[in-house]
């Protein structure tokens, strides 16, 4: 059975981003693809099959769920890694372990007890260290080091020290620049202070997608990149400042994902009557609607009633009316030879027409990351492919 629209994620597009962050990186640096919240609504499954196939290698999640997903595509059978970098319950950790998954320790417990599993499993727990620098959310304090040196180093035969993490509060936004700073120093001090008790780590992360184009200086020797991977910006902030520094002339990452329904039904509206549930779009004159399968439910949101825009036979299109829970109403007077079956693209390219991400959320009032995630699993999700013309 069909799904009422379907989601298509180009492959040559991710390519072209990979090769961006490879270029901008330099060699040495490990690019951890984030693929949690269902790779960005991308499809954790399809998506990290897809990355690996192009030379991705460290995955990051945020749960055992995630992770467990990421193992039902094989990619762990062969030499991918797998982090865990929020959520576990303990039951969890002694399974990570077992799986030979890195997990983030960010409170003394949590190391405690993946210290526990492993002497219980006899195997090593893969561990990063994150740290609270100054976004006070999760990490380990400054002062909780005078307990976590003793630990670690007793229990060093039950470890193996993966990275030294931590994330920045509001990269995005020149407006945290000082405070990022003061993260950057206070990281520096705590990988100062392990070191001189002789505490090293195979990787020091801090950044994700908005601190490698804002804050380069803090790169360290691995990256956890998700939004720009996916070919979005995290911020127009960030765009127009790293456009403008290197002279560009247009955007090097490219949108893998499209969104696409079709016409299901065309209907004659008179002058003066009301379209979709209340009154919320009066006919101004006799028009042609055409009814796509897709509302509030499949992550199409009910704040763009009246606002939206769809494309069909290349041309931007209004949505009119109420947005309902399976169904919205496009005006289509304009457009000669409708017919049932034809092609809507809510984001995406059609022609020479394109509804990006970007203007899908800011008519919405949504996030990139927020719309992005709360695309239904339900909806189908298709790799792609595209050419270049010969």
């Amino acid at each position: 059975m069909k799904h009422t629209s379907y989601l298509e994620i180009d492959k040559s597009a991710f390519k072209k981003n990979l090769n961006f962050f490879k270029k901008l990186l330099g060699p040495g640096v490990l690019f951890s693809s984030v693929v949690k919240s269902n790779a960005y609504g991308h499809g954790i499954k399809e998506y990290v099959t897809m990355a690996k196939s192009c030379g991705v290698k460290h995955f990051s999640v945020f749960s055992a769920h995630e992770a467990q997903e990421v193992i039902e595509t094989g990619v762990c059978d062969e030499d991918a890694d797998i982090m865990i970098m929020g959520y576990l319950e303990d039951v969890e950790i002694k399974w990570a372990i077992e799986q030979d998954i890195e997990i983030y320790i960010f409170h003394l417990e949590r190391l405690k007890y993946a210290i526990k599993m492993a002497e219980k499993l006899n195997k090593k727990a893969r561990i990063h260290i994150e740290v609270e620098t100054g976004l006070n959310r999760t990490g380990i304090d400054y002062d909780e080091l005078d307990d976590l040196i003793p630990l670690v180093q007793e229990n060093a035969d039950k470890l193996i020290l993966k990275g030294l993490c931590t994330h920045f509060g509001g990269a995005e936004s020149i407006g945290n620049y000082f405070r990022i700073m003061q993260q950057i120093e206070t990281y520096k001090k705590i990988k100062e202070k392990l070191s001189s008790h002789e505490l090293s780590f195979e990787y020091y992360h801090q950044v994700s997608s908005a601190g490698v184009f804002s804050y380069p200086e803090a790169i360290g020797n691995m990256v956890r990149i998700g939004i720009a991977q996916y070919g979005l910006w995290p911020s127009r902030e960030v765009y127009m400042s790293y456009i403008t520094k290197n002279k560009l002339k247009s955007d090097p990452l490219k949108r893998l994902i499209s969104w696409k329904s079709k016409v299901m039904e065309i209907k004659n509206v008179k002058a003066g009557d009301f379209v979709g549930y209340g009154m919320s779009y009066m006919a101004p004159k006799n028009i042609k609607v055409a009814l796509v399968p897709v509302g509030y439910a499949y992550g199409y949101s009910r704040s763009l009633s009246n606002l939206g825009r769809v494309l069909l036979h290349g041309r931007r299109i209004g949505v009119i009316g109420t947005i309902n829970m399976n169904m919205m109403a496009i005006n289509i007077t304009d457009v000669p030879n409708v017919n049932l079956g034809d092609e809507v693209v809510l984001v995406g390219r059609q022609g020479r027409q394109e509804i990006s991400i970007g203007s899908f959320g800011e008519m919405s009032n949504q996030l990139n990351y927020e719309l992005l995630s709360r695309l239904p699993t339900k909806i189908p999700r298709y790799i792609i492919e595209k050419q270049k013309p010969i």
